[in-house]
């Protein structure tokens, strides 16, 4: 079923995590991360405590001693600047919720990344938040398989290969770092950079970047 929710990302959040709880598959989704904050931590009214990310979804499996969990529950939200959004439609919030336990951040940076994370992200036994940039809705084109198929969490994808230096990055990040290293390249004969895009930021691919930075020296985040 599909519910056209109040816009009240609390209330959203809230009853995300109250059906996931029950064992059902949640999506919720806050239309713009900006907007996550009211939904970050528990609200309590003289009638009603709200249930929010970081101190109930995130927590729920290990405050119950792992009989209860929240692990169906996705929130999507589109995040970042797209050029005319102004300071309440442009933040990137993933690094707040980068540093709490029990959850999952995702940020793909393409259609196809953004099909197979989503769909892996839903299936995930953790509560997942999918944090989609913005402006690749409308400047990222691919064709996207129509079969189901997955991409996996806690995955970097090595997309150049180089000797010389490890640049890592996420989302549209992506895109910028491309053309970075195109110019270095250029400007430098012979440097040669090896370019890898993180996909899941927590928890993220330690050994993939750590075999990087092994082989050449030197790291660009």
């Amino acid at each position: 079923r599909v519910f056209n929710t109040p816009l009240t990302e609390q209330g959203i959040v809230g009853f995300g995590i109250g059906v996931a709880a029950e064992q059902h598959t949640a999506i919720a989704e806050v239309q713009f991360a900006d907007y996550i904050f009211p939904a970050f931590d528990q609200a309590t009214s003289r009638r009603l405590i709200l249930p929010h990310i970081v101190n109930e979804a995130a927590k729920y499996r290990y405050r119950s001693g792992g009989h209860f969990d929240c692990g169906r529950l996705t929130i999507r939200a589109p995040c970042a600047a797209v050029g005319h959004g102004a300071l309440y439609h442009s933040q990137s919030p993933e690094a707040y919720f980068a540093h709490t336990p029990g959850l999952k951040i995702v940020t793909p940076r393409s259609p196809v990344q953004a099909k197979g994370l989503l769909l892996a992200s839903i299936r995930d036994p953790n509560p997942v938040i999918f944090f989609e940039p913005k402006i690749l809705y409308r400047s990222a084109v691919e064709q996207v398989p129509v079969d189901d198929y997955e991409l996996p969490l806690s995955k970097a994808e090595v997309l150049k290969h180089g000797n010389d230096v490890t640049v890592v990055g996420y989302g549209s990040q992506v895109y910028v770092l491309e053309s970075a290293i195109k110019l270095v390249e250029r400007d430098m004969p012979g440097v040669s950079c090896e370019l890898i895009d993180l996909r899941t930021i927590l928890p993220w691919d330690v050994e993939t970047v750590a075999s990087s930075v092994n082989k050449t020296g030197r790291l660009v985040v």
